[in-house]
């Protein structure tokens, strides 16, 4: 069964592309590179915490399932901690 992802992640992802629209466009505008890279630092934050967020909603659904099953739940944190720092 394919993964449900709620409204807020989709919001914020819908902000980042929006971002990035921006970003496209000051670029086209002759934008100073500050203020180029200033926008992408905003986007890369913000994909940051989306990332971060479906980790964590994921993690808590795995553990939760985990739990119910009896199995242990150490490797999946390790896991969803491993996806976060690889993604940096």
């Amino acid at each position: 069964m394919p993964k449900q992802y709620d409204e807020s992640v989709l919001r914020r992802l819908r902000r980042v592309e929006g971002q990035v629209r921006g970003v496209l466009k000051m670029m086209e505008e002759g934008k100073s590179c500050k203020e180029v890279v200033s926008q992408l630092s905003a986007v890369r934050s913000a994909v940051d915490r989306a990332m971060a967020y479906i980790v964590a909603q994921n993690l808590e659904q795995c553990i939760l399932e985990e739990q119910r099953s009896g199995q242990p739940t150490g490797k999946l944190v390790q896991e969803a901690v491993e996806l976060l720092l690889k993604s940096r």
